[in-house]
């Protein structure tokens, strides 16, 4: 049974329940609580009520916490990636990864006391100094997906933590139980009750938050539908919202580029996690067609030869999908994409592991000569599905990406210095690789696309996040007499 973690403790569901599944083998792992509005509103008045104290906390204090939280996470790494592993079906290799990525957002939000701090212009008249602060926001919430159960949390709320705010998180229903280790640990590092909570849901949870008037921001990752309907409703009730959308990320392979490199980097890209990550390469596009032929002789047989199986295993190279129901939506692109007309090189819809009939497992699946007006193009399949999309010149193949609906992420590969600078200039994308194939920034950094891959002002982490999760105040001071202290001789302390 997986509850909720409620001002400082564990909390039982009560009323609805749905049950967690083990994707490499289709059984039933769990049952996960689903909150209730009244829930979820409990959760809410915790994190209201110790927000004047959390607020009041020095950062360099609130640092602290979060770096003891740091080593607590970076000691079960390991048993972190295999709660994900179990309920996301990831394998571990991955999950590891997964990990660290999260780690370093809580690296950056250790370093809050320099982050927040303000500018100051003396004299901006005669005896008037001026100065800016950055402040908490109150109540913040988190809205996260299934296919980074730790990472995606860990970009939004030791930020938020850091800035002085108290989080209540939504995770994803399918792979729960990572956030309540998360909770859990937090708690042992020394955060008090209320500041951090999570409340297991589904819609009723999310409208919840969405409409509670003690929630001052939410920050969401997603599928665009469900982003703009976050990011819309956010608004309509005053609250501030990041919401991260779709992506259908390409990749330009130009005919200069080192193919073995290119083709190495689509395996990882396209396939990696089932293809189950918002910045997966799911488009790449050949400028020429000899390029192409090339790339596609390339890719054909080490797609036939990827090793799928349980994430547990260590020999695997991609693991299940996270459901039944989105294996077969997955197959559905497929089937619509050979309806179309696009050419099915590597067909991994027939995949069976003996051992694992009721897995939700699907094998890598790579198209060629695919248009812009396929289903398999416009929409994000979420899986491990790489198009190839075929174009005559550099110009062509730019124009190519910046028509596209989303603009989360692209890459370019090529050793032509100009090229990649031009890419980089006029690409209508929020994360740009060259030479690299999934360019997620650094947590000093900050993550987030264009278009309608991204609903709001703010990217996520970096000095975005430390911007989203608090608000600027200006003052304006002059003091026309002075007070004298008498000395003090004790080494002042901050702490």
């Amino acid at each position: 049974m997986i509850g909720h973690w409620i001002d400082g403790a564990a909390a039982a569901g009560i009323g609805r329940f749905t049950p967690v599944f083990n994707p490499a083998t289709g059984e039933q792992s769990g049952t996960v609580a689903l909150a209730s509005a009244a829930e979820v509103a409990g959760a809410v008045r915790a994190a209201a009520a110790a927000f004047p104290a959390w607020a009041a906390t020095p950062p360099l204090a609130r640092a602290r916490i979060l770096n003891r939280f740091l080593r607590l996470v970076e000691e079960r790494a390991d048993q972190l990636a295999a709660v994900i592993t179990a309920e996301h079906g990831k394998v571990l290799s991955d999950a590891k990864g997964e990990v660290q990525r999260g780690l370093e957002v809580i690296e950056f939000a250790t370093g809050i006391p320099h982050l927040l701090k303000g500018e100051m212009s003396p004299q901006v008249g005669r005896g008037v100094d001026s100065h800016d602060l950055r402040q908490p926001l109150g109540v913040v919430a988190g809205i996260t997906p299934f296919n980074f159960p730790a990472m995606v949390p860990l970009w939004m709320f030791p930020v938020a933590l850091a800035c002085g705010n108290c989080f209540v998180l939504k995770p994803s229903e399918r792979d729960p139980s990572a956030s309540l280790l998360l909770a859990a640990w937090l708690a042992e590092a020394g955060l008090p009750a209320g500041v951090f909570s999570v409340v297991q849901g589904d819609k009723e949870a999310v409208d919840a938050l969405l409409t509670d008037p003690h929630v001052q921001a939410v920050s969401f990752v997603g599928s665009t539908p469900i982003a703009r309907y976050i990011y819309e409703t956010a608004a309509r009730n005053g609250k501030r919202c990041q919401a991260l959308g779709g992506a259908k990320n390409h990749m330009v392979i130009m005919p200069d580029a080192d193919l073995d490199q290119a083709a190495d980097a689509l395996m990882g890209a396209a396939y990696g996690s089932a293809g189950e990550r918002c910045m997966a390469i799911s488009v790449a596009v050949p400028v020429g067609e000899a390029t192409a032929d090339a790339l596609i002789a390339r890719l054909a047989p080490r797609v036939r030869a990827l090793k799928v199986g349980p994430g547990t295993d260590p020999e695997a190279e991609m693991g299940p999908l996270v459901t039944a129901a989105h294996r077969d939506k997955v197959r559905g692109y497929i089937d619509q994409g050979v309806a179309q007309g696009a050419e099915l090189v590597v067909d991994g819809r027939g995949l069976e592991l003996q051992g694992y009939e009721g897995g939700y497992f699907i094998g890598g699946t790579l198209f060629d000569r695919v248009t812009p007006e396929m289903a398999i193009y416009r929409e994000e399949i979420f899986g491990p599905v790489l198009s190839v999309v075929r174009s005559a010149d550099f110009d062509s193949a730019l124009q190519l990406v910046n028509d596209h609906e989303f603009g989360n992420g692209t890459s370019l590969f090529t050793r032509d210095g100009d090229a990649a600078r031009e890419f980089a200039a006029r690409v209508q994308a929020g994360m740009v690789g060259i030479n690299v194939p999934i360019p997620v920034p650094m947590a000093f950094h900050s993550f987030g696309g264009w278009k309608a891959s991204l609903f709001g002002d703010h990217h996520m982490h970096g000095m975005e996040g430390v911007r989203f999760y608090t608000r600027l105040k200006t003052v304006t001071s002059r003091w026309p007499t002075g007070i004298r202290a008498g000395a003090e001789f004790t080494m002042p302390t901050m702490g």
